[in-house]
């Protein structure tokens, strides 16, 4: 019975041929490597003498009436037409399905107006995303990982349909891994964040920070929880410069606190920001015990490789599960 559960299992699994751009190929390799039925494919990517793209889809005419995925990294405007020119054309080439895994949405933090004239670019990727052709299973799959605001699932259009996956599963994992895994605290550094990622992780005592005004200063203060003797994890979806994450260090290792890790999916880390944490001679050698983030973001992963307190937890295993939905 056990024996017919799992053939009837592996004749439900699609077999989903995987391009991948030139950032995320280690990504892809390590995807394709979870799962049998995940095959790699190709692209030529070259440029013309003026520097736009030149590119070639290799084994096009063989994918006709196969499920076909593509795994981007929109890392910098200057990447993103090169990977939607691949992207409106895979599902063109009359492919049974057609899936687009996008790990960190770059704009998600540029979602809302604050007043008349601020650009909300979050709305505006979602409309170019919007208009991928509808290949002849339908509705492109868009994977994305702890976008920034939930409701910007309603800024795409119906030709795509949002799969909002999380990494949080992964910090988990990793904390039970732990020594002492029963003295972890869960901080978030924002009521943004808990209201996030609460309901994931509501089995760890938890700790709440705010910033507050002082004079004219906004200053990181613990608004509830207690951080004494414990291990303490901030969880957040993205970091840039890290200056909050370093002032509510500081706060939880003066109330206290034994140790103080932090968590994030998308270590973004602008201008090789991710220094300001590395262990070295800098009054930063014992602030973090580990800093955690997936590998969403390519550069950032080959720039703090072998850098503690910099671990990577690999979403691949999660990417090739979400290919098979």
């Amino acid at each position: 019975m056990e024996v017919d559960k799992v053939e009837t299992q592996q004749q439900k699994q699609k077999q989903v041929h995987l391009f991948y751009c030139v950032e995320s190929e280690e990504l892809a390799r390590n995807v394709a490597a979870h799962s049998e039925f995940i095959t790699l494919q190709s692209i030529n990517w070259r440029s013309f003498d003026d520097g736009f793209p030149n590119l070639f889809i290799n084994n096009a005419e063989n994918l006709r009436g196969q499920h076909v995925a593509f795994l981007a990294s929109f890392s910098s405007p200057g990447v993103i037409f090169e990977q939607l020119s691949v992207i409106y054309a895979l599902p063109r080439l009359f492919v049974a399905s057609f899936s687009l895994v996008l790990p960190f949405f770059p704009t998600g933090s540029f979602e809302r107006m604050e007043e008349e004239g601020d650009v909300a670019t979050a709305f505006t990727m979602a409309r170019i995303l919007s208009n991928i052709p509808i290949s002849r299973g339908g509705p492109t799959s868009l994977v994305i990982y702890d976008i920034h605001a939930l409701q910007e699932r309603f800024y795409f259009g119906d030709h795509v349909l949002p799969l909002f996956v999380t990494g949080i599963p992964l910090l988990k994992q990793r904390l039970h891994q732990l020594p002492e895994s029963d003295k972890i605290v869960v901080a978030f550094p924002d009521d943004g964040a808990w209201k996030r990622f609460h309901k994931l992780l509501d089995h760890f005592p938890m700790v709440v920070c705010a910033k507050v005004r002082e004079d004219d200063k906004r200053i990181v203060r613990i608004k509830e929880g207690n951080p004494a003797g414990c291990h303490v994890v901030i969880v957040d979806d993205l970091v840039q410069s890290g200056g909050t994450l370093i002032e509510c260090q500081k706060v939880l290792a003066a109330h206290g606190a034994a140790k103080v890790s932090a968590y994030v999916t998308h270590g973004v880390f602008p201008k090789r920001s991710w220094e300001r944490f590395t262990h070295k001679d800098n009054g930063m050698e014992n602030a973090f015990a580990y800093f955690w983030i997936t590998d969403s973001c390519p550069h950032t992963v080959k720039a703090i490789t072998n850098k503690p307190p910099f671990e990577v937890l690999s979403l691949a295993g999660s990417i090739a599960d979400a290919l098979q939905i």
